[in-house]
């Protein structure tokens, strides 16, 4: 006996009417109760509504796998009722994960080859929706059939099934070749445009089919032509654009025949100016097919006067109120600086603009193209614009700004002065959102300048006296006053004005670093050695106040950090050996330097004068860092279609326990690699960690690379093994490599 059970539309008035959620599960499990009696009953009449009702149940979230077979049995059936609810379920809820898929290929066999258009269309869209490679193997003769039927109907969505196959199984290529060359002379829309999506897929995946489709370029050029002088219809006009979906599409299929291939692409550049100058610009749908303009001329092999057109497009996407255009315009412009730098240089005062959007995503493009357009003869106007927008950007923001403004101050700096300012002003700014590696980079730059070196202590201690609370410049600072400091009291450097400055300010203002709550452990350390190098530059009264500082490192520094424990140290071995001489003064400083570790200018130790007075003699005993190992080479450890990811290794000489991987991947093929993800494992006797990439987008022909760091700790000296695992998208592929990196340069550190 059948159990009665609601119609859809009161199960829909029912669960909508429910108050809580409560109540709805009850409605909905009481209701899929009543459906499972009535599958186990049989009941023919009924079966494809009880299917509809379950069909609802399970777009609302809730479990409705019972119905599968249910849905076998509505399409074996003949009545046009069943079959459409059938096939319905059979899209919902079956797929390639489930084997009950491959048993409705006979039905959809049958009923391809029925005769019945809407038989037909419903067996084409279940088979393009769910259709596995087994399925699409078996049917696709029937399809190819269809593809030539006399119904428009019909030939649309067999057009859009071939599609679908093509991209199960990529060798069904050769049998849906033949057709596509009289599917062109359509003037159907929805076949024209169905077809010209099929010739594309196979041209990506078929290197015969780009081939054979290279010779339909001149036909692919006059339907286009006829579309934006004529139209093949009004009732497909958007806005005034003659079908820009179709534009659109055949515009993509010309950008694929024309790349690397001058004949395809000298023969569509006339008509490529034309779209492009002819396009309204007032509406949306116009916008969209100038893009697609632009992307087709840069991607082919153009003249240059249309390279340049498609720049200055872009450049008034820049000026669109729009900002979806102006983003999409910005990334354009970033994939086309490499290699039109000279064409997209022109609108550097719009890029500039954009900095100051409110808009986030915005503000970082234009940021990342505004860096890309600096060189040796804009740097010093776009560092200022650069810095400037440092000051007043978001903090999410200012870390890559601040990155961004010292590479480029490094690559293209006029003197080296101008360097030292523009690396002050970014420390100054935003000193706790810079990389771990500025202050080395500047401590090198300044010690390798010895005309520099007055210049810049006294900018540094005039910074440091205004702020104690950016780090880096703290450490900088103090490194230099230690280096330089008789420099800075002798008061002889004519770039900046005069300053009088005297010993005891100086030690005033290291005592305020010592004692500041703001100051980290590795600040401490700075300031403890620049005390302990003073001590040796400044005259005899003031050692023993640097020697009454020396305490402070138990009152307020943290006894774990090394660099103030050794400063510590060598400040009590200072204090119980006598006062040096001149020329051992000349000697302990250089020795100083050498225990610091941070001095650009000493490479070597002098020699030292086993002379009598024990305070050399006892220093050489200091608890001193070991000798820095040998530098690691640069491992490539991946190369495809292009896409190179490389190693480079550093092992701190502070912390030998401790391995910095550095990793870098490039781009030098024709397309973006896009959805970069680098994932690393290492055993568990080994401690990894890994900090956020640089980016997710390696752009084409050598762009911006992708930098990663890997921080490896191995306090037990274990075997180094490294495991990586790679995901991209390249050429609209998705690739995955999991690797093991062998031949690791690193034998030493176990």
């Amino acid at each position: 006996m059948v159990v009665p059970s609601l119609k859809l539309q009161d199960l829909i008035e029912e669960i909508r009417g429910a108050k809580t959620q409560a109540q709805e599960r009850e409605v909905i499990q009481k209701e899929c109760a009543h459906i499972r009696a009535s599958f186990r009953d049989g009941d023919p009449v009924h079966r494809h509504r009880q299917l509809a009702k379950l069909l609802y149940v399970h777009m609302l979230g809730y479990p409705a796998h019972f119905g599968q077979m249910e849905c076998l049995k509505l399409i074996a059936s003949s009545r046009f009722t069943d079959k459409r609810v059938g096939y319905l379920g059979a899209m919902l809820l079956l797929d390639e994960r489930h084997d009950a898929h491959l048993l409705i290929t006979n039905s959809i066999k049958n009923d391809l080859s029925q005769g019945i258009q809407p038989v037909q269309g419903l067996a084409l869209c279940t088979l393009s929706t769910m259709g596995s490679a087994e399925m699409c193997r078996d049917l696709a003769p029937e399809v190819e059939k269809l593809l030539l039927q006399p119904s428009p109907y019909v030939r649309k969505k067999a057009i859009l099934t071939a599609v679908h196959m093509i991209r199960k199984v990529p060798e069904l290529s050769s049998v849906f070749l033949p057709p596509c060359a009289q599917l062109l002379h359509e003037r159907h829309h929805g076949i024209l445009l169905g077809t010209i999506t099929l010739i594309t897929e196979l041209c990506e995946r078929s290197p015969a089919a780009l081939r054979h489709f290279r010779k339909v370029v001149p036909q692919l050029v006059q339907i286009l032509r006829t579309l934006v002088t004529t139209g093949y219809s009004t009732e497909h006009s958007i806005s005034g654009v003659s079908d820009p979906f179709l534009q659109v599409q055949i515009l993509r299929l010309l950008r694929i025949l024309g790349r690397n291939h001058e004949d395809s692409s000298e023969t569509m550049n006339d008509l490529l100016a034309q779209v492009a100058t002819n396009t309204d610009t007032s509406r949306n749908a116009g916008n969209a097919v100038l893009f697609e303009t632009v992307l087709t001329i840069m991607d082919i092999r153009s003249a240059a006067g249309l390279r340049v057109l498609a720049v200055n497009i872009l450049g008034r996407f820049l000026l669109n109120s729009d900002r979806n255009i102006r983003y999409v315009a910005l990334t354009s412009l970033l994939r086309l600086v490499q290699s039109d730098h000279s064409a997209v240089q022109r609108h550097r005062p719009t890029v500039v603009e954009c900095l100051r959007e409110t808009d986030a995503s915005l503000s970082r493009r234009a940021l990342e193209l505004s860096l890309a357009l600096v060189n040796s003869s804009n740097v010093r106007a776009m560092m200022q614009e650069l810095q400037a927008f440092l000051e007043s950007c978001p903090p999410d923001l200012r870390a890559d700004c601040a990155s961004g403004i010292l590479l480029a101050a490094e690559r293209f700096a006029p003197t080296k002065r101008w360097h030292i300012d523009t690396i002050l002003h970014v420390l100054t700014t935003a000193g706790t959102h810079v990389q771990d590696d500025a202050v080395a980079n500047l401590t090198q730059l300044i010690g390798g300048a010895q005309e520099l070196h007055a210049y810049s202590v006294r900018r540094l201690y005039n910074a440091l006296a205004e702020n104690i609370s950016q780090q880096p410049l703290v450490q900088v600072a103090a490194w230099c006053i230690g280096e330089y400091g008789d420099l800075l009291l002798a008061g002889n450097c004519e770039e900046i004005e005069p300053l009088q400055v005297d010993e005891e300010e100086v030690l005033a203002l290291l005592e305020k670093v010592l004692q500041s709550h703001m100051s980290l452990p590795a600040t401490r350390g700075y300031a403890l050695t620049a005390l302990m190098k003073l001590s040796t530059r400044l005259c005899g009264d003031n050692k023993a106040a640097i020697l009454e500082k020396m305490p402070l490192v138990e009152r307020d520094g943290p006894q774990a950090d090394e660099e103030a424990k050794e400063s510590k140290e060598a400040a009590q071995l200072s204090e119980a050996a006598p006062v040096p001489t001149e020329p051992q003064a000349s000697q302990l400083l250089d020795l100083l330097d050498l225990l610091d570790g941070t001095s650009g200018d000493v490479q070597h130790p002098p020699p030292l004068d086993p002379s009598p007075g024990g305070a050399l003699v006892h220093l050489l005993d200091l608890p001193c860092a070991p000798p820095s190992p040998a530098p690691i080479p640069d491992l490539k450890v991946f190369e495809r279609e292009g896409v190179q990811l490389n190693l480079s290794f550093i092992r701190p000489p502070e912390n030998p326990a401790l391995l910095l991987i550095t990793v870098t991947a490039t781009n030098f093929s024709e397309g973006d690699v896009t959805h970069f993800i680098c994932q690393a494992a290492v055993p568990k006797s080994l401690q990894l960690q890994l900090q956020a990439p640089s980016g997710n987008t390696v752009p084409a022909r050598g762009g911006l690379p992708i930098t990663q760091l890997f921080r490896i700790l191995n306090p037990n000296k274990a075997p180094l093994r490294l495991k990586l695992r790679l995901t991209y998208n390249h050429f609209h592929q998705s690739v995955q490599e999991i690797f093991e990196v062998n031949n690791l340069p690193v034998e030493s550190w176990q």
